[in-house]
């Protein structure tokens, strides 16, 4: 993902024709390294996204929604404190560099004009977004840098901004043959040319420098120590003097699926990798990151969650496992019983100390001998009392055990569907509403120290059949009991997936007759949102609403259902798309 200094150029000067003179309507902060300006200016509105994330750093405008949280960050604040209502001055790169500099006008606390400066530094682990005043003291960053961390260069406020320590290569836009050739001649030992391009040069991504190599030599590796180095400097010195111009924006796709951008058509595939040029180069930004970022951001949000979770999982499938252990030696007690009338009948041949008895074993049809071990600190009639107690224990422990398995088994099967919630979770709002049902049944603690802002209930997904029938997917599961136990009519369908977590989904017909396709379509939904959404010819249970029954003191989404019909589909990733999810 080539998000180079050549890249960054394209994008600034994409951006530059519509940023200088905006005003500054909104600042939030839906991510911790993620702050969205809201701009408006004769062009219309737009929203400005600077990402200083150690994974996809980048800065575009985009059409992608963002959900808030509860209560903005600090930094945040402070951003808007200073910023809202300001006006754009200017976007400047620095030379060479993944870094902008974002100038704003805006007014200080005595009402006056002044400048303030949003640095973003696109570096990987070490992208920041630094806020600085005027003079460029740094008034709050997103990621400070003490001396313990950086000897180099720190970032506290405070301190004054300076720009990141300069590479010790070249600026290939300020190259000509003359300055190439003799950077060759250095070149002494075997390296390829693609190599040398990005040991030698800033602001080049392995990507383009392969793609360079490719356009002069045809190869993606050849080796410098083989070409003339006179027609490579040539080559090289016509190709860096247009590497800024006429950019476009270009996806590479493998099998349809987002593989890699860049600012110039490519060619060393060689058709392996798809190219689709796009409109903008922020289009190009929010096709490649738009899924890929939110996926991220939602695993990363529910990380400790799910940890948590899985680790119930993983303790309650443990304890499952001794159970049945037990239960299983548990159904040979009969066995105990039999060596209790053994050892009684034969109690004249034992004396106190005796550790092993040999006796014929009258409940064995060949009448053999067997050996029963003995307690040496009981008397004969405390072992035969023994066994007989033993027995007892076992009889009982039967009981206590398949009750006890039963409750294990229906808590494994809620920890397996809150894992698959999980999994599936789109916006902060759902990994709360999962939290929150886990704090009322005891499973998490509410750890929360000051309030937080109470967000609306969510909905469950609401799809439009091809047949024009409204069906409804539960979230999770609290969603999901409401959905089926309270929302939805008696005479309504009731869909889920066949014994595997799943949403609950429900076709809502009112008795009226449902046609073959939105009932198949119904049932791919339920495939989908199930632990089953990878395979083929999932098995989804079909009945009316009425059929379906919570038990007392059941787990959130759980329920039992008869009178069913099952129907076989293939989930269909698509579908929710198409019907208006």
């Amino acid at each position: 993902m080539p998000f180079d200094a050549v890249f960054l150029s394209a994008v600034t000067a994409e951006l530059n024709e519509f940023l200088p003179q905006c005003r500054i309507d909104k600042v939030q902060q839906p991510e911790r390294d993620c702050i969205l300006l809201s701009v408006r200016g004769r062009q219309g509105s737009r929203k400005l996204l600077l990402s200083a994330s150690t994974n996809h750093p980048r800065i575009q405008f985009t059409t992608e929604s963002f959900e808030n949280p509860a209560q903005p960050p600090m930094f945040c604040m402070l951003l808007r404190k200073h910023l809202q209502g300001g006006r754009i001055l200017s976007l400047r790169q620095l030379p060479m560099e993944r870094a902008v500099d974002l100038s704003v006008e805006c007014t200080d606390e005595l009402g006056e004009l002044s400048e303030k400066h949003l640095f973003l530094e696109l570096m990987g682990r070490n992208s920041n977004l630094i806020f600085a005043d005027k003079d460029l003291r740094i008034l709050d960053c997103l990621r400070r840098v003490d001396f313990e961390m950086s000897e180099k260069r720190q970032v506290l406020p405070g301190l004054f901004y300076r720009e990141p320590p300069a590479q010790d290569k070249l600026d290939p836009t300020a190259q000509n043959e003359d300055s190439i050739r003799a950077a060759l001649a250095q070149v002494q030992l075997s390296k390829s040319l693609d190599r040398w391009l990005t040991d030698s040069y800033r602001g080049l991504s392995p990507l383009i420098a392969r793609e360079l190599s490719y356009r002069i030599t045809g190869r993606t590796d050849a080796d410098v120590l083989t070409l003339d180095r006179d027609s490579v400097s040539r080559a090289l010195a016509a190709k860096f003097a247009q590497l800024t111009k006429d950019p476009v924006p270009v996806l590479l796709k493998l099998a349809g699926e987002p593989k890699d951008f860049t600012f110039c058509r490519i060619g060393q595939y060689e058709g392996y990798l798809q190219a689709e040029e796009k409109e903008s180069f922020s289009t190009l930004l929010d096709a490649f990151y738009g899924e890929r970022s939110h996926a991220e951001r939602m695993r990363t949000r529910s990380q400790a969650l799910h940890k948590t979770v899985a680790n119930l999982h993983a303790r309650v499938s443990r304890k499952l496992e001794a159970q049945r252990k037990e239960l299983s030696a548990a159904c040979d007690r009969e066995r105990l019983r039999q060596l209790g009338d053994i050892v009684t009948a034969n109690l004249y041949q034992i004396s106190r100390g005796q550790a092993r008895l040999t006796a014929v074993d009258f409940y064995d049809p060949d009448m053999r001998e067997i050996e029963i071990p003995l307690n040496v600190t009981l008397s004969p009639q405390q072992n035969a009392a023994k066994y007989y107690k033993d027995y007892a224990k076992a009889k009982n422990a039967e009981k206590f055990l398949t009750a006890q398995i039963a409750a294990g088994e229906s808590e494994q099967a809620y920890f397996a569907s809150v894992l698959e919630e999980l999994s599936r979770a789109e916006t902060e709002r759902d990994l709360s509403e999962i939290r929150a049902e886990l704090v009322e049944n005891g499973y998490v603690k509410d750890n929360q120290k000051r309030k937080q802002m109470k967000l609306p209930p969510s909905r469950p997904m609401e799809f439009r059949s091809s047949d024009g029938f409204t069906i409804y997917v539960g979230r999770n599961n609290r969603q999901n009991d409401l959905l089926t136990c309270k929302a939805a009519y008696k005479t309504d369908l009731w869909l889920h997936a066949q014994k595997v977590s799943g949403s609950h989904v429900v076709i809502a017909c009112a008795g009226a007759p449902v046609p073959d396709q939105t009932l198949t379509e119904a049932a791919m939904l339920a495939a989908y949102y199930s632990q089953a959404r990878a395979g083929q010819k999932v098995p989804v249970d079909c009945c009316p609403v009425r059929q379906v029954k919570k038990p007392n003191g059941a787990k959130p989404g759980m329920v039992v259902y008869e009178n069913y019909n099952t129907l076989y589909v293939t989930p269909d990733p698509a579908l929710p798309g198409r019907l208006g999810g």
